[in-house]
């Protein structure tokens, strides 16, 4: 026997686990987003100003149940029943897929750059979320 090679084993990994991690890293994207943009000239002056694009308590709560939702994805990935954890995530999944997209193609702007890359990846990581979801793997019928 040849034991000069050794393999590591891949344990599959469940799809509930899979899901916690794909929004936790969408939510690291989200969050890095939101930091660097703070380095964009004029980005805190205007917010000192009010003249930032949330500058209304309506429009900051809005922002607030948006990024809510995903946060809440990590652990209803984990702690949900099988069915309605899958119908979420391609909800949620899809929904946040073209939020990201839209803002994507509708910033401009060198100093956004890294804005787009970063909504680009989160809608990767969002799409990969529904075709998870997708895939679950079914109970065959007994």
């Amino acid at each position: 026997m040849d034991t000069s090679k050794k393999n590591l084993e891949d344990f599959p990994t469940n799809p509930k686990i899979k899901l916690a991690a794909l929004w936790t890293s969408v939510m690291f994207c989200y969050v890095y987003g939101d930091f660097f943009s703070l380095f964009v000239p004029n980005r805190i002056g205007k917010m000192m100003s009010n003249e930032a694009m949330l500058d209304t308590p309506e429009k900051l709560m809005a922002a607030s149940v948006l990024m809510t939702v995903p946060s809440i994805m990590i652990a209803a990935s984990v702690f949900l029943k099988p069915v309605l954890n899958r119908w979420l995530n391609i909800v949620f999944g899809i929904l946040y897929t073209a939020i990201m997209l839209l803002i994507a193609f509708t910033s401009s702007g060198s100093w956004w750059t890294f804005y787009i890359y970063l909504a680009l990846v989160e809608s990767l990581l969002t799409a990969y979320i529904v075709w998870t979801a997708l895939k679950w793997p079914l109970i065959a019928n007994r």
